[in-house]
């Protein structure tokens, strides 16, 4: 009998991974600029155009999110059937048309179904397609991997702000949103036919670069057993790692939503806007900072408490401040934004020690969807505590005080969450 024939090898053929982590890269700043950032422009436009309320339009943000956290919870069955490059092409085009409807929404109704359309279609390209496409290429070096990968969804933040600002000033909502959908769905096509329909194996490869023949790296804990059906909703260690996610993001986007305007009577607008830039810079250092702390056998829920220790220290640091302290209200800054692009890597880095990997992308895909149904709703509950605690004007000190007081008390849950994970069977 002859045996199975190998897969070839080009020996000259140089890893494809690092291809891979940029074509990820790309994909997270598409999708973290149109689906994440945008919103916020959108709506703005969306309500000086028509005339609707903030909270109509507000709503239909939130509706944005919500059901694509729904969308989440199949990517694991889609990114089986299809591939992630596919879904992400499909993804691409149902958000390029969504916000192209927010453009032309005229009655209501049209807004609330291009909410559907845009929320359906840019989580497939958000934290679940960023960790399936990295995963068969990395194991021991998957924390840095990911922190590049990720680093893509900052850098969306940083790029697509201002360029759906200047889009939408120079040649109007539909025309802005149109020619920035079809660049995306153009590039997500040539990334899927290029770079995410391969596999190591189609190229006779290994993960993390190994030799053929080298023996399989793994990290699942010895304690990992599959947890089919409803037995992952009983697992502790489950339902500790999605409350920690949900919780920190929750406080994450509540702050995020708010801080520019809690910063602006104490630096003016421009240096509130520059100290939000600041905010997304530290993110991007702290995710980085973050992998490196992350060798094989690190404990990966102490690194993710400890990120939301940094965060909370920051959150502690702006309650103390006085808008004269300018030094320390760009420390707090730092501190908190440190954190931010922790909360949505670290999740996955832990899922793949804790569980078994048949069982890490249902995993990644619940906290994820877990976390984005519950921060859909932070921007409006931490602006009910901002509003009725500043009543004259949301000013730094007494004024802000009940604010980030419960952004804390949610990091302190988020931080115990993982602690409590630790131990758990």
């Amino acid at each position: 009998m002859n045996p199975p024939r190998q897969p070839p090898v080009d020996t000259q053929l140089t890893f494809f991974g690092p291809r891979v982590v940029r074509a990820t890269f790309v994909m997270a700043m598409f999708g973290w600029g149109v689906g994440f950032y945008g919103p916020s422009i959108f709506l703005h436009t969306v309500v000086q155009r028509t005339g609707w309320s903030l909270t109509l339009v507000s709503a239909a943000v939130t509706l944005h999110y919500l059901f694509g956290a729904l969308v989440v919870t199949r990517l694991p069955s889609l990114h089986r059937r299809y591939g992630v490059g596919p879904t992400a092409v499909v993804g691409a085009t149902f958000a390029a048309m969504g916000v192209v409807g927010w453009s032309i929404a005229n009655v209501p109704w049209q807004l609330f179904l291009s909410a559907f359309v845009s929320g359906a279609g840019w989580v497939t390209m958000g934290a679940v397609a960023v960790n399936a496409a990295i995963a068969p290429w990395y194991v021991r070096a998957r924390p840095m991997a990911l922190a590049k990968a990720y680093n893509g969804a900052s850098i969306g933040g940083v790029l697509f702000s201002p360029l759906w600002v200047l889009l939408i000033a120079q040649w109007g909502f539909t025309a802005g949103a149109s020619i920035l959908g079809l660049a995306m769905v153009a590039v997500m096509t040539l990334l899927s036919a290029a770079v995410f329909t391969k596999t190591p194996e189609q190229l006779g490869q290994r993960p993390d670069g190994d030799a053929i023949g080298a023996l399989a790296t793994s990290l699942t804990s010895p304690q990992a057993r599959g947890l089919p059906g409803r037995l992952l909703w009983r697992n502790h260690r489950f339902l500790s790692l999605a409350l920690g996610m949900s919780a920190g993001l929750f406080a994450q986007i509540g702050l995020l939503a708010h801080l520019f305007s809690v910063l602006v009577p104490a630096l003016g607008a421009q240096a509130a806007g520059l100290a939000m830039g600041f905010a997304t810079a530290c993110a991007i250092a702290g995710r980085l900072i973050e992998a490196r702390l992350l060798p094989a056998g690190a404990n990966r829920r102490a690194v993710a408490a400890l990120a939301y220790g940094v965060q909370l220290a920051g959150s502690m640091v702006l309650l103390g401040v006085d808008e004269q302290q300018t030094a320390w209200i760009l420390l707090g800054v730092a501190l908190f934004g440190s954190g931010i692009g922790n909360a949505t890597s670290l999740p996955p880095l832990i899922a793949q020690v804790e569980f078994v990997k048949q069982d890490v992308p249902r995993v990644v895909a619940l906290t994820v969807a877990m976390g984005q149904a519950t921060y859909a709703f932070a921007p409006a509950v931490f602006g009910f505590v901002l509003s009725t605690s500043a009543a004259g004007g949301s000013h730094l000190g007494t004024d802000t005080s009940a604010f980030f007081l419960a952004v804390a008390t949610v990091q302190v849950i988020a931080i115990l969450s993982f602690v409590a994970g630790r131990h758990s069977a």
